[in-house]
């Protein structure tokens, strides 16, 4: 009797849970303008820094989407704060990449990392988001 209950209320209130913590963010809902700056070792030359922009939501919480042709899994996210953590997996021509990703928002604003892997190569990715407007309907 005891464990009906507890699988009830573990029904009832996860949800509530997890969307109160989804949306503890200090974080703007809308269209963000997105710079990523790459780094690997070993390159010769700096990469340009390359800007998109992406609908971010306080349920949709992770400023990287897979490239077209790319088959993307998310594998774990977490949120503590204003703090977004994620590992993402994509099969690419080349291969698996496996990306591990970390931004903390501030309002209007994000600052964060995403680790790359692939292989024997490894980039890193820090990024920069400001919040531009309402997403596009």
């Amino acid at each position: 009797m005891a464990k009906k209950i507890c699988l009830v209320l573990a029904i009832v209130f996860l949800p509530l849970l997890l969307q109160g913590m989804a949306q503890g963010q200090n974080m703007k809902e809308g269209l963000w303008e997105i710079t990523g700056k790459m780094e690997m070792s070993g390159m010769p030359m700096k990469m340009p820094p390359q800007t998109h922009t992406h609908c971010l939501t306080k349920k949709d919480v992770v400023p990287q989407k897979g490239e077209p042709g790319q088959e993307c899994k998310m594998i774990k996210h977490d949120v503590k704060g204003d703090t977004v953590s994620w590992v993402m997996e994509c099969k690419t021509k080349e291969g698996p990449v496996v990306m591990n990703g970390k931004v903390t928002y501030k309002g209007e604003t994000f600052e964060g990392v995403i680790k790359m892997k692939q292989s024997d190569m490894e980039m890193t990715q820090n990024l920069s988001g400001k919040w531009i407007g309402k997403c596009p309907k």
